[in-house]
């Protein structure tokens, strides 16, 4: 296969040929005063609140950021046949982005910037703003040396893996020191943004919307995990989940993915990373990686879903930073799970959904994951809350008029 061949076919031979010398092993990470001790594992409430309210941060202790551990070097990928991803000169990618001009920045996380730009369909041709296929460009910082391996990991697995509910990878460019990958691009940005970072006077994420995106990123995960060989997400949040025109929601960000247990394995044994909150208790005391370590991230962000509010909010009163700590006791009782709902929805959601939806995310959280939910349980008992139409509005409004006595008739003299 020529070198243009290559550059557009996108094989993963082609792309092991770049990272050659690049991507080498790493001895094992030390232990240091900031990593994080792995204790036996308790079930509790105390013992769940010491390690998961903490400041919302990565995980994993600055030593080890940049080292591979011994699971984490074994990994290979899934399948390297398929040719399905185009190869980016820089160029290409510096003129499709306008030169990576600020004003086309998306957004920036640990790996570096994303940017907005455009190519010509099914090619790597860069093109007028405005014209061609939209896309979004990531940019690995080139001192970002976990960045790499984290960039590695998405060509394995986005590179391989395709469902609705999976962003879908166009290509990749590895050219000296730059390492970018592109995307395509979903114009509503994240969840992350539509439920905290809405404009003030703006309207609140309805409630309907809310069901979709869940449904749909409970899909992908139940794809993640029910494949022949399957896979563990391992860093499942609302910046994640990101939103097509039509709020179909689409998992993103595959540099922690890790392949999961195969044959009478019962877990892969891994350093902790991911982002405190969002973590299963278990993984972050033992490092034993699990698909019900997916569960329940997945339970987190549904309360996020639900009642608004982050995982880990430091500015609210202390008993009610920790998100799942604050909102465990209302979940058994649906009565006091309406005092969950996210004010700003008001009375415009289902009364029946909020209850499913406690229900559901009270059986993520459950601190046995043995006992947690598979995602394609999740994703059957989500799939009827779509047709619910029992609207608190409507409840609330019947009985106030049930309530207030009819008017008296004036007397006559």
């Amino acid at each position: 296969m020529g070198v243009e061949s290559n550059r557009k076919c996108g094989c993963w031979a082609a792309i092991s040929r770049g990272i050659g010398g690049v991507c080498k092993t790493s001895p094992e990470a030390t232990a240091s005063p900031s990593t994080i001790t792995r204790a036996s594992l308790v079930h509790d409430a105390a013992t769940e609140v010491r390690y998961l309210n903490a400041s919302n941060r990565e995980m994993n202790a600055p030593q080890e950021t940049m080292l591979s551990d011994k699971m984490d070097n074994k990994s290979t990928p899934r399948d390297k046949s398929g040719c399905t991803l185009l190869q980016f000169t820089f160029q290409e990618l510096k003129s499709a982005t306008g030169n990576f001009r600020p004003d086309s920045i998306l957004g920036e996380g640990g790996f570096g910037y994303v940017f907005k730009g455009w190519i010509e369909e099914n090619s790597t041709t860069p093109a007028k703003p405005g014209t061609g296929v939209t896309v979004a460009v990531k940019s690995l910082k080139p001192d970002a040396l976990q960045g790499h391996r984290e960039w590695v990991a998405e060509i394995d697995f986005l590179g391989q893996l395709h469902h609705p509910n999976l962003v879908r990878l166009v290509g990749y460019c590895i050219e000296d020191d730059q390492r970018l990958l592109v995307y395509e691009f979903m114009p509503r940005g994240s969840l992350e943004n539509h439920i905290f970072r809405s404009m003030s006077g703006s309207f609140p994420l309805p409630w309907s919307n809310r069901i979709k995106i869940a449904i749909g990123a409970a899909k992908g995960l139940a794809f993640l995990h029910g494949g022949a060989k399957p896979v563990i997400y391992r860093d499942f949040k609302t910046s994640n989940i990101l939103l097509d025109t039509e709020y179909n929601a689409k998992l993103s960000d595959f540099g922690l993915a890790k392949a999961g247990p195969e044959g009478d394995k019962t877990h892969v044994s891994t350093r902790v990373v991911g982002t405190y909150g969002y973590a299963a208790p278990e993984y972050v005391m033992t490092g034993h990686l699990t698909s019900k370590s997916d569960v329940y991230s997945f339970g987190v962000v549904l309360l996020e879903i639900l009642t608004g509010r982050r995982s880990i909010d430091k500015k609210r009163a202390h008993g009610e930073q920790n998100l799942v700590a604050w909102a465990r006791p209302f979940l058994g009782d649906n009565r006091r799970l309406l005092h969950l709902v996210d004010p700003h929805l008001e009375l415009n959601y289902s009364v029946k959904g909020v209850q499913k939806v406690g229900q559901i995310a009270n059986h993520c959280l459950n601190r046995d994951s043995k006992t947690r939910p598979s995602m394609d349980e999740v994703v059957k008992n989500l799939m009827p809350l779509q047709d619910l139409n029992d609207l608190a509005y409507n409840s609330f409004r019947s009985r106030s008029s049930q309530r207030t006595p009819p008017p008296q008739s004036k007397s006559t003299r």
